[in-house]
């Protein structure tokens, strides 16, 4: 039930609001689109917080809108056909900010009004965003906005939130089911005593006064068929609003496939609506054909046509009862066992669980589906070999467990073994080919074979993993735009930022356990712009396209940078030590203002490597080094926090919060750390060894090594007119080299390796100066030995 249905149950509540709308001649359009206007307002992700964007949400709306009119006066109702006419006319007098703004808070009021009169509590049949209708003014802070992010940890309390309101509204629709019930079965025993007056009639012979008895039991059958038609107009919007409300929990169920928080518990009050209104339905059906059995007249069109509508009902209600309540994988490998379960919410009602169906299952093609689903639910006997795949242990009995009311069917062993492969068209990919399994069954009701059918969420048919990043695409984008009422599976091709920026902060905040911050999210939206900057984002430029200078697509790159976050980072993400979303100029900006100045480091995804974590630190020159990103191979051979404990480099992590500080690095990664203490001791007649990260020096060409330990020997002048060890290099630089060398070997004990090897190649060499040598007093200067290459063993 829509919003305005809500407020225009309560006279003063729609008094008060057709007289806001008419301040702005906007009453007539409230009431003509009502449901898309709500729709359209409520599902926008962000609010705006600039009047530019403001003024560029409301041109947008305004476009639409006059497309929405425009497609409805192609109604074939006349009197719709001037009224959408005149309404083109009204907006176009009417500025698109100022139509907007005043829509917008109309639909404020509305809510602020069901809430004081308790018309329903706002929940998943109206899908509202915590971030736009909540907020008293209207507009929200973008810091605010991220507060509520809805994500992993503390942001998942909106979701809870909205979600315990939907109990709330349950259960008021479940009590106006009962009250409307109680008021139909006033009616029963008048429709006793009518029953008991008619066979009197027909049985009595002398009766003294026949006509005035016959128009008695006239009079008393109008009222009681009056009585009828208005308990069926009581109940049918109780069902359109209970199906909406089972839609909305498809379209919730949708959204987990993307990570999003989903209380599945919510179906069983959903069932006990069901059951509470196929109870109603059943009753008004038998008592319509009761009456009917009252024959006073020949002709009784409005009893016949009650009669038709009320067995309508109640076949639409049993059929939208079933549904598909464990979804099959949505990226679907074959030949690889899957699960899946079906469930009709009608529990012990209608006695089918005595003789329980068999249900079958096959998997459709889009345009199998597509076809199908026009032709509503009849099946034919052929349907089973219009399958487009071939699928074992497909078909299972349904169960009724007595103790929890849940009449359902498992598929726990299932798995694809074929699949038919529709011909592709352009640049489509198997990847983007979407299927559906489709369960079905027959059974008797009330005495007329019923045919139930439902379809799964969309899938994806792969035969290799390195289809699957594609393959995820095409569901991801699907679970998180498309409607669940729709033509299989028709899906927008551009959304807006607000609305991708929560699907990909769903996606990642549920895979790696921590929510993206505001400025990962500018990141991200800075990546999948063009050359024409647009706040709408195309399939396409999501998946498709490859980056600007890139073989890789935006989508190609996320996913590999989630895969590896989730398989080797996920502690270090959720503990904030990975800045990740980070550009290499802005990174080095960053390093270079950092107060804590060399050893400052921070770790960001590669923008160059699919699926690569680099970090940039400031090194002891003063400057910003990047290393060559590490990826998930790296780090099955040794995880990130043991690299990072090896270059001794890098003293203070970076915060990745603009309002953090520094932190040193093993308190940041210490708890990360793998043991090095030898507790694992090697087998016998084997010498233990450990790997360790070494780092060549980005500065210089003397080949020195980073990370490990380093002597204490002070580098040589350089200048670009000369290198170590070239002939042609100056006394003085020599003379450097040489005190260096001198220094280090009365330095270091007799037994360091590399100052006994400095000695041995000393005195294997051939003494310059005999005079020296025959004294006993010489230098290292007297012994004929490339003193370059000896520094070098050194350093």
């Amino acid at each position: 039930m829509s919003l305005w249905k809500r407020i225009s149950s309560h006279a003063d509540c729609e008094a008060r609001m057709a007289a806001y709308y008419d301040e702005k001649g906007l009453f007539d359009l409230r009431l003509c689109l009502a449901a898309w206007i709500e729709d359209r307002i409520m599902s926008e992700q962000i609010t705006p917080n600039s009047a530019e964007q403001l003024e560029r949400v409301a041109l947008k709306f305004n476009e639409d809108l006059q497309q929405k009119l425009l497609s409805t006066r192609t109604a074939s109702d006349q009197a719709l056909k001037y009224r959408v006419v005149e309404l083109c006319t009204q907006i176009q007098r009417t500025s698109a900010l100022e139509l907007y703004t005043h829509l917008r808070g109309g639909l404020q009021k509305e809510l602020q009004l069901a809430t004081e009169k308790s018309v329903a509590t706002p929940g998943p049949s109206m899908p509202l965003s915590p971030y736009n209708m909540n907020n008293p003014s209207g507009y929200m802070d973008p810091s605010e906005m991220m507060a509520v992010q809805p994500a992993v940890g503390a942001g998942l309390g909106v979701i809870h939130n909205a979600l315990g309101t939907a109990k709330v509204e349950l259960f008021e629709i479940e009590h106006q089911i009962l009250q409307y019930f109680n008021e139909f079965s006033a009616c029963g025993n008048s429709l006793k005593m009518l029953v008991q007056n008619y066979s009197y009639m027909l049985n009595s012979t002398g009766s003294p006064n026949p006509e005035e008895a016959f128009k008695c039991l006239m009079t008393e059958k109008a009222a009681i068929v009056t009585a009828l038609c208005r308990s069926y107009i009581c109940y049918e919007p109780l069902q359109e609003l209970i199906i909406s409300e089972l839609n909305n929990w498809r379209r919730q169920q949708a959204l987990a496939g993307n990570g999003a928080p989903f209380q599945e518990s919510t179906l069983d009050q959903i069932q006990r609506c069901f059951e509470l209104l196929e109870s109603f339905i059943g009753h008004l059906l038998a008592a319509v054909k009761e009456t009917l059995r009252v024959h006073l007249v020949n002709d009784e069109p409005e009893l016949n046509n009650l009669l038709e509508r009320v067995r309508g009902a109640q076949k639409n209600l049993v059929c939208a009862a079933f549904i598909v309540d464990k979804q099959p994988p949505q990226v679907m490998k074959t030949n690889t066992r899957f699960a899946a379960s079906v469930r009709w919410l009608i529990g012990s009602q209608l006695g089918i669980h005595n003789n329980p169906p068999t249900i079958e299952c096959i998997i459709m093609s889009e345009n199998q589906a597509n076809r199908f689903v026009t032709r509503g639910t009849q099946m034919d006997s052929t349907l089973a070999g219009q399958s487009s795949g071939e699928i074992q242990n497909c078909s299972s009995t349904m169960e009724y467990q007595q103790n929890n009311h849940i009449f359902s069917a498992s598929f726990r062993n299932m798995q694809l073994k074929k699949i038919k492969r529709a011909e592709k068209k352009g640049t489509e990919s198997v990847m983007d080919e979407k299927f559906a399994l489709f369960f079905y069954a027959t059974t008797t009701v009330n005495d007329y074979q019923i045919r139930v059918w439902t379809l799964s969420l969309p899938v994806v048919v792969i035969v290799h993993g390195n289809q699957e990043p594609q393959s995820w695409a095409t569901i991801t984008w699907d679970n998180a735009f498309a409607d669940i009422v729709r033509e299989p599976f028709a899906i927008t091709d551009r959304v807006t930022w607000a609305q991708l920026s929560v699907a990909l902060n769903t996606k990642f905040g549920s895979s790696t356990q921590r929510a993206l911050t505001r400025d990962n999210l500018d990141f991200l939206f800075e990546k999948l712009q063009r050359d024409e900057r647009s706040d709408y984002i195309t399939w396409n430029q999501f998946c498709k396209e490859p980056l600007p200078d890139r073989n890789f697509t935006f989508w190609e790159w996320f996913f590999a940078i989630m895969k590896l976050t989730k398989d080797h980072l996920m502690g270090m993400w959720k503990a904030s030590c990975i800045m990740g979303f980070i550009n290499k100029a802005k990174a080095q900006d960053d390093l270079m203002r950092s107060a804590t100045g060399i050893g400052t480091f921070l770790l960001r995804f590669s923008d160059s490597e699919l699926g690569g974590v680099t970090i940039a630190y400031v090194n002891e020159y003063g400057s910003v080094t990047m290393l060559s990103p590490w990826t998930a191979r790296d780090f099955q051979i040794l995880n990130l926090a043991d690299r990072i404990r090896d270059l001794h480099m890098l003293r203070w992590l970076h915060p990745s919060d603009t309002n953090g500080v520094p932190q040193e690095r093993d308190r940041a990664f210490g708890e990360f750390y793998s043991a090095r203490d030898g507790t694992n001791e090697p087998k016998a007649g084997y010498v233990r060894s450990t790997l360790h990260v070494q780092v060549r020096n980005a500065i210089g060409d003397n080949g020195s090594i980073i990370g490990t330990p380093q002597h204490p020997i002070p580098s040589p002048p350089q200048d670009s007119s000369m290198s170590m060890g070239n002939p042609e290099d100056s006394d003085s630089d020599d003379s450097c080299v040489l005190d260096a060398i001198e220094r280090y070997v009365a330095d270091t004990s007799p037994d360091d390796p590399v100052s006994r090897e400095i000695i041995a190649t000393i005195m294997s060499a051939t003494c310059k100066s005999p005079l020296s040598a025959s004294s006993g007093d010489f230098a290292m200067a007297d012994f004929d030995v490339n003193f370059a290459d000896v520094y070098k063993q050194i350093i």
